[in-house]
């Protein structure tokens, strides 16, 4: 079984005639009778019917369409990646936090798309343990992501930078008056989340107690880093932010830093699936990623 037979047989099923598939596939028609025979003879059954009124599929090819349709876009993707020559190409589904499309990734994207313009990035905001879980399952190709340096079951990480975080606060809350704050302080206070499932939440909460405490000031969950912004500027709590995300707003006083200094450090890291290391375009992805970040973080916005 041939990929030209199956092409001619698919050409035919597209074209309804044996006539109309030599013209699309630019050859004669005896030749896709043949392929079509040669095909039928492989395989022991007919995979067409021939009626006065034209051609009509048997079982069998109604059976086998779906197959051949596979197997000749499997052969055409093998054939042009062995030709690319390893340079990176297809398509590149990827997965983020979103302070981190929005504020890390955007000077990467375009210079993915200067540098491997064959290379189709497809970008994904979503929370982090979704983002990992899609690496491990193949639903995504890598993930971007803020976390603590550790071992992840079935991935490859690599770290790009240390990914301050910073309590910030509106120019009129309390909290901004004082020159230290203690953890009750923060317990008492309501805690705006800019992104819902962001481990250091977790590790925020784990560090205050706050998931043990039986009683606690309210949790106010927008899943949007410029709404947590707007909410915390008007006073209406306190949130944990990479610094990277509210540096303007710090700058010109729209939000104040708040003198409490987490517990624990987290990282902006890249993570892919551990059989995925040989993909170029992964490899491209880690390596613009280094160098985009590093000059990131060497000259700050």
């Amino acid at each position: 079984m041939e990929t030209r037979q199956l092409l001619a047989f698919t050409t035919v099923v597209q074209t309804g005639s044996f006539t109309k598939a030599a013209a699309t596939l630019n050859c004669s028609q005896p030749t896709i009778t043949t392929r079509i025979k040669a095909l039928e003879e492989t395989l022991g059954v007919p995979l067409f019917r021939r009626l006065p009124r034209g051609i009509q599929m048997t079982s069998a090819g109604v059976e086998l369409l779906p197959f051949a349709r596979n197997i000749i876009t499997l052969t055409d993707k093998a054939r042009k990646a062995i030709t690319m020559n390893g340079e990176p190409h297809g398509k590149l589904v990827i997965g983020s936090a979103q302070s981190l499309t929005d504020y890390r990734l955007l000077p990467l994207i375009e210079y993915m798309c200067w540098r491997y313009p064959s290379v189709q990035i497809s970008l994904h905001s979503r929370n982090t343990q979704t983002n990992l879980s899609s690496v491990r399952e193949g639903r995504l190709d890598c993930a971007f992501f803020i976390g603590s340096v550790e071992p992840r079951e079935g991935l490859e990480t690599t770290v790009l930078c240390p990914e301050p975080l910073v309590m910030v606060a509106g120019p009129t809350h309390a909290l901004t008056r004082r020159s230290v704050i203690t953890e009750d302080e923060l317990r008492g206070s309501t805690l705006i989340r800019a992104e819902n499932g962001a481990s250091y939440y977790e590790q925020f909460e784990q560090a205050l107690g706050l998931q043990e405490a039986e009683s606690r000031s309210p949790v106010l969950a927008l899943d949007s880093i410029d709404a947590a912004k707007r909410a915390v500027a008007s006073g209406l709590g306190i949130s944990l932010v990479p610094e990277v995300t509210v540096a303007a707003e710090l700058a010109d006083g729209r939000l104040c830093r708040l003198p409490w200094v987490p517990p624990f450090r987290v990282y902006t890291q890249f993570a892919w699936r551990q059989d995925n290391s040989t993909n170029p375009s992964v490899t491209a992805l880690v390596s613009a990623a280094a160098q985009v970040v590093s000059e990131q973080v060497a000259t700050p916005a």
